[in-house]
């Protein structure tokens, strides 16, 4: 039962995240589901993509089709929420990890679309980690802070580092932020191994990329995807990963 009320709640939570994704890389006000083109306002039964899917998939005033972005947010949030309760306990951690995963698939999105980390996104999220961390078993304020410290202090001086040896595009400040935001999310002890498991999916992206060529070597591509995909795999299997890592 838990399980088919959180896949509904996930589903919910992938129509917000489309929402922000669209309205927050423009710097407006978040508004009721619209078309992006038009400005058209949906109805109740258009909220959510996989409604407008199911109602033509298209915009009634301008007839552009719901994009699939939309419809995968919401059926990939839909999954992943339906087996976090299997993963995540107790009730408390359920609702505030969950929260932490929504942020970073909302982070993804934009990232990949825009090439933005938003402040707007990042900085409240950190000091609400910070706060949530008091309701935490796994994390309390003290780790929570040293976390994001440490957080900060990696990426910046990685920032620092790639804009001397490839200039500005090398690294953006919002991965300064994300990574800050991450340390709060997940405590000290666990923000290095998201951090080193989001660079090395990019590494890996990046090499897989130059041998098919579909990259060069001054091929600009997104960390944060990564970083915040690391950060989601810590919050759900990191324990698991940990000990399988070290044989413990």
């Amino acid at each position: 039962m838990l399980n088919a009320l959180f896949a509904v709640i996930g589903l919910l939570t992938g129509g917000v995240i489309n929402v922000l994704a669209d309205d927050l890389p423009a710097r407006v006000r978040p508004r009721v589901p619209h078309c992006p083109r038009c400005d058209y306002v949906y109805g109740p039964g258009g909220w959510l993509a996989i409604g407008r899917a199911m109602r033509g998939g298209a915009c009634p005033q301008c007839d552009l089709p719901t994009r699939r972005r939309a419809i995968s947010v919401e059926i990939g949030t839909l999954l992943l929420f339906a087996i976090l309760p299997w993963l995540i306990t107790p009730a408390v951690d359920l609702v505030i990890y969950s929260f932490y995963i929504a942020v970073l698939i909302l982070v993804i999105v934009i990232d990949l679309e825009h090439r933005l980390i938003l402040h707007v996104v990042t900085f409240p999220t950190t000091a609400f980690a910070l706060i949530a961390s008091f309701l935490l078993t796994d994390n309390n304020l003290r780790l929570a802070l040293a976390g994001a410290v440490a957080g900060f202090i990696f990426f910046y001086l990685a920032y620092l580092l790639g804009r001397r040896l490839f200039g500005p595009g090398a690294l953006g400040f919002g991965d300064v932020t994300l990574a800050t935001m991450m340390g709060a999310m997940l405590g000290f002890q666990r923000i290095f191994f998201a951090l080193v498991l989001g660079i090395l999916l990019a590494g890996i992206f990046g090499l897989l990329a130059l041998a098919s060529r579909r990259a060069s070597r001054r091929t600009y591509f997104p960390y944060g995807p990564f970083l915040a995909i690391g950060g989601i795999t810590t919050i759900i299997w990191g324990d698991q990963i940990y000990h399988w890592v070290t044989g413990t």
